[in-house]
């Protein structure tokens, strides 16, 4: 039963990384086939790909800093990257080292995000 859910997710989600689907796993496990397509297809569309942060976190150390802390939400962060040119390309180069970090951060939020809205879907349909 774990391995079909564990496929289930695999399937919709092509790209998850392992970290993001064990927390998945834990925090669904009580959820039908029913809700974990539901979560799957929410999740889905507010996930950031670890690579396309690491692109574009690279982008910052030839153009324009900070465009991946725009992507996870950190507008504030951003703005600061971008006037400061990636805090003196300093910032760019330890978010290019810890891109994974900052994805799976930003995902666990998104997971949780998830989550709340098929709970909320539940109780509106009760």
């Amino acid at each position: 039963m774990h391995s079909d859910r564990n496929n289930i997710i695999l399937n919709m989600i092509p790209d998850v990384t392992p970290d993001e689907l064990m927390y998945i796993t834990t925090l669904t496990k009580d959820y039908s086939v029913e809700q974990l397509q539901q979560f799957a297809i929410i999740f889905r569309t507010k996930r950031k790909d670890p690579q396309m942060i690491l692109l574009t976190c690279l982008l910052g150390l030839v153009c324009f800093a900070g465009i991946h802390r725009f992507l996870i939400g950190q507008i504030g962060m951003g703005i600061l990257y971008f006037f400061t040119g990636g805090l003196c390309l300093i910032g760019t180069i330890v978010d290019a080292i810890n891109h994974k970090k900052l994805a799976f951060e930003y995902n666990r939020e998104m997971i949780a995000e998830s989550i709340a809205l098929i709970r909320m879907q539940q109780q509106t349909m009760f």
